[in-house]
């Protein structure tokens, strides 16, 4: 996870707020087994394909594996802590990232949120017996 941007504080409250209900003990964290696998699968044969098309259609360029790598890299820099320890400094780690997340833009955000509906959609139909899948009574 990069440190690109130092994420709000408040944002990272709520994303560590969020992530203590969802990991609520040290055996939800993902492990370090999970973490490599995940690792494995981004540059496996298969997964490679399907993780780029993926990726360049979501954003428009080519995935890198390198992150899974990193995150795999700190979770066995965290081997010798206590459980709750450990829990505790992933999941401000991940809350960081989700926090940094928010902030940056999204494959979302090429649309705009309709704020009225459209004028005379969907169309009515206009003669009963004429019989057009695209419109609605």
């Amino acid at each position: 996870m990069s440190t690109e941007e130092t994420p709000s504080p408040e944002i990272v409250r709520q994303e560590e707020e969020y992530l203590r209900k969802v990991h609520p003990t040290p055996e939800d964290i993902p492990g370090c087994m999970k973490l490599f696998d995940d690792f494995l699968l981004c540059n496996g044969e298969y997964s490679l394909i399907s993780s780029q098309a993926r990726s360049l259609y979501r954003y428009g360029e080519m995935a890198t594996c390198s992150p899974k790598l990193e995150e795999f890299k700190f979770c066995m820099s965290l081997k010798g802590m206590h459980p709750e320890e450990k829990r505790d400094v992933w999941i401000r780690r991940r809350a960081e990232w989700w926090a940094r997340r928010r902030a940056q833009k999204s494959s979302e955000d090429v649309w705009d949120a309709r704020t009225e509906p459209l004028q005379n959609f969907p169309p009515r139909r206009l003669d009963p017996d004429m019989h057009t899948p695209r419109t609605i009574e």
